[in-house]
């Protein structure tokens, strides 16, 4: 096949490095434009050394109508509410794909995206929320093969959809009071400058932050509601359940990985050898998803600079609870690795292609 002609706007954050790392190695790529307003005109091996003898490319400014002409697909690796203003307008003509890794176009409802982002949705953008697929290609392949929009999902979002999916999808679980208690490396903080990032802020500490209204809550929920009620639609509207979680954020001192813990009440006394089988049959057809025997559980060693998301679990049966582990590296399938398999199914290609 003719390589995918890619742009990527904005190339030198964590995700648009990580974005050119992984496609450096995809055979059916072809780089064209690398987008960074902060440094036009420098080479990207310049900004990060890493790439020299790997990719001679100058880092250009925001072009969109150039980025259209020469584009089969764009990544746009922006900070939140950027990407409203710029994806309408890459899509305008049709003629190419986006992946957007902001959370600009996970939720559903406009509203709701303006009282977790104070972001109005324009017009525009408001119409593509109809068309754009949430990008987890574990729940929705099939609806991402056709959209030319696809929004990549957030990090810790993966993390515990990807962990509790069979147990709300199957029912196995109450679906109140959810907790997920969470830890990331610094990355997914993104690249800009902050004093809570500061190497003696993190260094040798351990810490809980936005544990109230952090912004990945209604993705979180959206998704987990979408699952219990039947993510294919197969529950009356009469009978939705939405789905509140207890959810809190901790930051590791480490620069990527996370790890979830996340706990749920079962509906009946199963066996764990019953659980174990319904998320073996849930992720039957998931290359990147692996699902661990008990006792054994994921660390987050075992997937820094994968794309795969490993799960495992234990039933406290003095608790009646179950409690589900995920681990995945933030940057890769809680980002940019993620956003590349999403690119090979939209292009018919195997979804590890470029990944392993």
């Amino acid at each position: 096949m003719d390589k995918i002609r890619v742009s990527i706007v904005g190339a030198t954050g964590y995700s648009g490095k990580e974005l050119i790392r992984i496609l450096l190695k995809h055979p059916y790529i072809k780089l064209i434009h690398l987008v960074s307003t902060s440094y036009v005109g420098q080479n990207i091996n310049e900004v990060y050394p890493e790439f020299k003898a790997q990719l001679d490319k100058e880092l250009s400014d925001l072009d969109l109508n150039k980025i259209k002409e020469d584009s089969d697909l764009v990544f746009t690796a922006l900070p939140h509410t950027i990407s409203l203003n710029i994806v309408p307008e890459l899509l305008s003509q049709r003629k190419i794909k986006v992946i957007d890794l902001s959370a600009d176009f996970r939720l559903k409802d406009a509203d709701n995206y303006y009282n977790w982002y104070q972001k109005e949705h324009s017009t525009e953008s408001r119409e593509l929320l109809k068309e754009a697929v949430y990008g987890l290609p574990e729940l929705y392949k099939d609806k991402i093969k056709t959209s030319p929009l696809v929004a990549n999902p957030g990090c810790y979002p993966t993390s515990a959809i990807l962990g509790l999916a069979p147990l709300l999808a199957y029912h196995l679980a109450e679906p109140k009071g959810i907790i997920i208690d969470a830890k990331s490396g610094t990355s997914g903080a993104g690249r800009k400058l902050s004093l809570g990032l500061h190497f003696p802020e993190c260094n040798e500490n351990f810490k809980a932050y936005k544990c109230l209204m952090h912004n990945h809550i209604p993705e979180i929920e959206q998704e987990l509601s979408q699952l219990y009620n039947g993510y294919q639609g197969k529950k009356k509207e009469s009978q939705y359940q939405e789905i509140i979680i207890s959810f809190t954020p901790h930051l590791l001192p480490i620069s990527r990985g996370i790890l979830s813990t996340c706990y749920l009440n079962l509906v009946k006394d199963y066996d764990i050898g019953e659980i174990l089988s319904f998320y073996k049959d849930f992720y039957h057809n998931s290359p990147f998803v692996r699902i661990f025997n008990p006792p054994d559980l994921p660390e987050i060693r075992f997937v820094q600079l994968t794309n795969y998301c490993d799960i495992g679990f234990a039933k406290d049966k003095r608790a009646g609870v179950i409690k589900v582990i995920s681990a995945l590296d933030n940057l890769t399938k809680g980002a940019s690795g993620q956003a590349v398999q999403n690119m090979n199914i939209m292009y018919g290609l195997p979804e590890d292609t470029g990944l392993n």
